[in-house]
């Protein structure tokens, strides 16, 4: 083998790609680093070129014509884990929840050419690290998925001034776009639902009610069952995983044992209550309906299927990618947030 053979092969360069294409160097620089000024058949010439070329842009020097980095930081942050909880990682890659919301954000970041990076807080210590992380310019932009409504990320994120999108509704002020679904809406059709069955002992078994979306929740499926002329229904309180859905079931029975609907906040927990029902001997939907929130894969994997309400989760991840994008793109903008109107799936429970 000779010393040639042996030498790596020269990189690809930006002249080579217009050697290629046909074009100037400084066209093919616009293309590479998504000039919008190019004129699509050239764009389209140069796209071809750097595939059959192989280029690779230098990312580094990409960066410093561009002030981006091309990737953003998903942040799950949660309140710091007591000694009786389960590991915050464990419970976040077993909810199909958030699976749904990664496969949402990647349909629209894959072809914009953007990262993804994951980061999880859940004490002082990681929120200070992804504080500095997201000052050092390591990422353009963050999707923040935070839950409890004493949680400081949404108002420290927003100081810093930084593209930012919240997955969900704030507890307080703070001046971030968010993408939700209609809680109060969603919460209120599951009630519709069961009153149409002929339901009139009607209880919830709720999510966390440190939780904005668990508080509308609760709230709709009250002013919900008001509008039908029910009062003091019943209610009991869990943490959005199946055995909390069947822990609280066996509570909430135990103080009402004529319960003939059931509107459960979330389909794992729909999980855990239709489990509970069953070994207490209750016929579904003969004796009592239930009725969860979300359409995951829990509910179809209920027996019996579980009738939900929808929310298109998806659809949401997507709009957050395309709003921090928006936000990326022109930082001075103040895009709306959006609020996706629910639907309900019937299916065997009710």
């Amino acid at each position: 083998m000779t010393a040639d053979a042996l030498r790596p092969a020269r990189p690809v360069t930006l002249e080579d790609v217009a050697r290629t294409a046909g074009v100037s160097r400084a066209t093919v620089s616009r293309v590479v680093n998504s000039a919008p000024t190019v004129d699509p058949v050239l764009r389209r010439k140069v796209q071809e070129a750097v595939e059959a070329t192989g280029y690779v842009p230098n990312q580094a020097a990409r960066s410093l014509v561009t002030q981006r980095t091309d990737s953003i930081a998903l942040v799950v942050s949660e309140r710091e884990r007591r000694p009786v909880e389960a590991p915050f990682v464990g419970r976040m890659f077993t909810d199909p929840h958030f699976g749904r919301v990664v496969g949402g954000l990647l349909d629209v970041l894959r072809p914009a050419g953007v990262q993804m990076v994951l980061m999880l807080v859940d004490d002082d210590t990681s929120r200070r690290q992804f504080l500095s992380y997201l000052r050092q310019g390591h990422v353009d932009g963050t999707v923040l998925v935070s839950s409890h409504a004493s949680d400081p990320l949404p108002r420290l994120l927003a100081e810093t001034g930084l593209p930012a999108v919240l997955a969900g509704r704030p507890a307080g002020t703070v001046p971030l776009p968010y993408v939700e679904v209609d809680q109060r809406a969603g919460a209120r059709m599951a009630v519709d639902r069961l009153v149409s069955e002929g339901r009139r002992r009607i209880g919830t078994i709720a999510g966390p009610q440190d939780m904005p979306a668990a508080q509308e929740r609760l709230e709709g499926f009250r002013d919900a069952l008001a509008a039908h002329g029910i009062t003091g229904a019943p209610w009991a309180e869990a943490d959005f995983t199946r055995v909390g859905g069947a822990e609280a079931t066996r509570r909430l029975l135990s103080q009402h044992p004529d319960l003939d609907g059931v509107f459960v906040a979330s389909d794992l927990m729909a999980q855990g209550a239709l489990q509970t029902l069953l070994r207490a001997g209750r016929r579904l939907p003969q004796d009592v309906a239930v009725v969860g929130f979300d359409d995951s894969e829990a509910a179809r994997a209920c027996e019996p299927a579980l009738t939900t309400v929808r929310q298109p989760v998806e659809e949401m991840a997507a709009e957050m990618a395309r709003l921090l994008l928006g936000r990326i793109k022109q930082p001075g903008d103040s895009p709306l947030s959006t609020v996706f109107r629910p639907t309900l799936v019937e299916r065997a429970s009710a």
